[in-house]
This record gives structure tokens, C-alpha cells and sequence, in this order.
């Protein structure tokens, strides 16, 4: 009897929610996407320690110095990392913006494209990149003008409605809903333990994905930051899905088949179409307390990530 995790991959494009080589030889996800906190982890094992070594060595004797080298280096270790993704998944790597640019339009749209100028020096096709934007105001903004000009964004840390419609309007190619952040929020606010489709991440996304069809919006959805493999089977027909390695062994190792959960063919269709400018997207936003405290964390946490990362390189100078 095959997998869930093969019968998974019936309905849903898996990508492997990893820095880490050897679970993606092993789960064979179509995609793969990364964050500055994986890189992180997998910059700290030894046996990724000679990613970060090259890309120190390349710089050494480059005539740049203090934060511009350690910043330089920085965009060389992810160019690095997501080169190597690539000779294992056939489809994309999403490759982070720092996220200290998150409230930053212009300086997003200027590091997207000396990320994506990078990978095509390494004769990769942008098609194959997904550059990863915080899904604030000004982040959806950017992927929006990226877009237009051909190259494709995955906005992440989405965790409300608000983010996912303004998100589908600025055309862009992909939203990563935070399924087990929004699930940690509403478990510890009410004391209460969610299962299946009472989960409220997974009614988050299954709204974002009906609301997507219904309206013929082309952005897609990956959900994504799973606690449980529950989460995973009641999203089974989601776009995409970006789980853990924890998750996909468990998943390989559980006996299929599963059901398919979302349909494109048959959304929901009491959801009616709505419109955000910029005044109406943020006053939405903050009516959403869990949605306005976990996009605040979230970006809290990857740019302390990020700073780790820049001293780990610091001190291989």
C-alpha cells in the first residue's frame, strides 16, 4: 500500500521544508524552501560548514569590508545553498529577503534582483527561483512590481485574510500561509486543543485556497509551518504543501490513501470578492490581533536569525 505521503503527492505539490540535502534525496519534494532560520541550522552542521567556508574564501579578496563584506558574503551563502537545492528538487527554491527589509519597498525590490542577478550568473534560470518577501504592506508591494517585471515572489509570514487578498490582487506567484503559528496563537489564547478541520490554520487556508479559485486568482498557495501531520492530510488538494523532515518521515511511514480535502473544481462559494488599498489592508490587518502579533514575531525572529548567521561568518573572517 503506498504512503500518505505518496498518496499526498496525488493532490498536492510537497516541498521540503528544509536546509538539508539529505532529507530532500530522500522525499524527493518537487520543490524546496528555505528560511533564515533553516539556513541557519544547516550553516551550523559540519557537514555545511564548507558551504559557508566558500563563501567566505570568495570574498576575502574582494576590497569590501564591515557590513558590506559580511552582507556580500551573507547573499553568497544563500546563492550557495539554494544552488546546491536545485541539483536535488526539479521544480524551485525560495530564497529569502532579509527580513530586516520587510517595511522596505525599495530596498526588497533592490535585493530581489541582486539575488536573482547572482543565481543567473550561475546559469539558473529565474524561473526557478521563488525570492521570499514578508507579506507586510510594503513587502506585497514589492513582489507586485517584481512580478511585472518576470520575477516571481513567495510572500511569507501570512497569517491573515487581509495579507492573502492583497497578496492575489498585486498577481504575485505564491503566499506561504503559517498554518501551525496561527494553530500555537488560537490554542494558547483559548486554552483549547484543535484537531483536523477545527484547526483554525487549516480553516485559514482552506478559506485563502476556496476564495483563490472561486475568483480564478492564479497566485498559489503553499501552506506551510505544520505542528502536526493532521494539518497536512486536512490540506490534502492544496496547491502546494512545504513540511518539515520530521513530518515528511512521519508521513512515509503512515499508510495511505488519504482524502483529497480542497477541490479546485468545487471552492466555497459564499465567499465574496473583496478589494484593499493601503488604508483598508492595514486597518483589516490590525483587526486581526493574531495576525498582527505572529507577522510581527515572525520577522522579529528571522532577522535575529539572520544576525546569528552574520556573526557565524564574521568570525570565519
Amino acid at each position: 500500500m503506498p504512503s500518505q505521503l505518496d498518496s499526498l503527492k496525488d493532490f498536492t505539490t510537497v516541498v521540503a521544508d528544509t536546509g538539508d540535502f539529505t532529507t530532500m534525496e530522500e522525499y524527493k519534494p518537487q520543490d524546496a524552501t528555505t528560511n533564515p532560520s533553516l539556513i541557519l541550522q544547516a550553516a551550523s552542521k559540519p557537514e555545511y560548514k564548507s558551504i559557508v567556508e566558500k563563501a567566505v574564501s570568495e570574498h576575502q579578496d574582494s576590497g569590501l569590508s564591515g557590513s558590506d563584506l559580511t552582507e556580500a558574503i551573507m547573499d553568497r551563502v544563500l546563492i550557495l545553498f539554494g544552488i546546491e537545492i536545485l541539483k536535488i528538487v526539479p521544480g524551485r527554491v525560495s530564497t529569502e529577503v532579509d527580513a530586516r527589509l520587510s517595511f522596505d519597498k525599495e530596498g526588497t525590490i533592490a535585493k530581489a534582483k541582486q539575488l536573482i542577478a547572482a543565481y543567473e550568473a550561475e546559469g539558473i534560470s529565474k524561473d526557478r527561483i521563488l525570492i521570499k518577501i514578508a507579506s507586510t504592506w510594503e513587502g506585497i508591494k514589492a513582489a507586485e512590481e517584481l512580478e511585472k517585471e518576470g520575477i516571481h515572489c513567495n510572500l511569507t509570514l501570512l497569517f491573515a485574510f487581509a495579507q492573502a487578498v492583497a497578496c492575489a490582487e498585486a498577481k504575485v506567484q505564491l503566499i506561504s500561509p503559517f498554518v501551525g503559528r496561527i494553530y500555537d496563537w488560537f490554542k494558547k489564547e483559548n486554552n483549547t486543543d484543535y484537531v483536523g478541520d477545527e484547526d483554525p490554520g487549516v480553516q485559514s487556508v482552506t478559506k485563502i485556497y476556496n476564495y483563490y479559485k472561486k475568483h480564478a486568482y492564479k497566485t498559489e498557495v503553499m501552506g506551510a509551518s505544520f505542528r502536526n501531520a493532521g494539518q497536512i492530510t486536512s490540506l490534502a488538494g492544496c496547491d502546494l504543501l512545504t513540511i518539515s523532515p520530521g513530518l515528511l518521515e512521519e508521513l512515509q511511514n503512515a499508510e495511505g490513501p488519504l482524502e483529497q480535502k480542497l477541490n479546485a473544481d468545487a471552492p466555497d462559494s459564499s465567499l465574496e470578492k473583496i478589494t484593499l488599498d493601503e488604508k483598508s489592508f492595514r486597518f483589516a490587518f490590525n483587526e486581526d490581533a493574531m495576525a498582527t502579533e505572529k507577522t510581527a514575531q515572525g520577522i522579529r525572529a528571522f532577522s535575529a536569525d539572520i544576525v546569528k548567521l552574520e556573526k557565524l561568518i564574521e568570525s570565519m573572517l
